[in-house]
């Protein structure tokens, strides 16, 4: 169910040998990632259950999700452009059909993050979800 930026994505960490390099290629996806404005970093915007600052912009247009983000840790931020890939250009209805679990296990992800950065991951892909819902209500 994942589309096309999230499938190469997975050929990618396909050829590289260990996690570090992994680990490093989601570091170097989060530092490509345009920069979230100050002026988006608020309240509103802020994941709660996340070890660090986590902020997503969702928006929809056209039915097509979308959302921008940012964190103060840099594996968090590589995740926020794992999940960028994941979901960015979805119809709304598939963002909601998507098994983030699932496609992120694909990855590695879940046996070599902490507990408290699987936890944020999730919150992230709960608010995520949260938009598209009320989005498709």
């Amino acid at each position: 169910m994942a589309n096309a930026d999230f499938e190469d994505l997975v050929e990618t960490f396909e050829f590289l040998d260990d996690w570090e390099d992994r680990y490093r290629h989601v570091i170097d996806m989060g530092k490509a990632m345009d920069p979230l404005e100050e002026a988006l970093r608020v309240p509103a915007t802020k994941v709660d259950g996340c070890a660090s600052q986590v902020w997503l912009v969702p928006q929809i247009n056209d039915g097509v999700f979308t959302f921008r983000g940012a964190s103060d840790a840099m594996i968090v931020q590589g995740l926020i452009a794992v999940l960028s890939a994941l979901y960015n250009g979805q119809p709304v209805a598939d963002v909601l059909k998507t098994d983030a679990p699932a496609e992120l296990a694909r990855l590695g992800l879940n046996d070599h993050l902490s507990a408290q950065r699987s936890n944020g991951l999730r919150a992230m892909v709960e608010r995520i979800r949260e938009t598209a819902d009320a989005s498709n209500s």
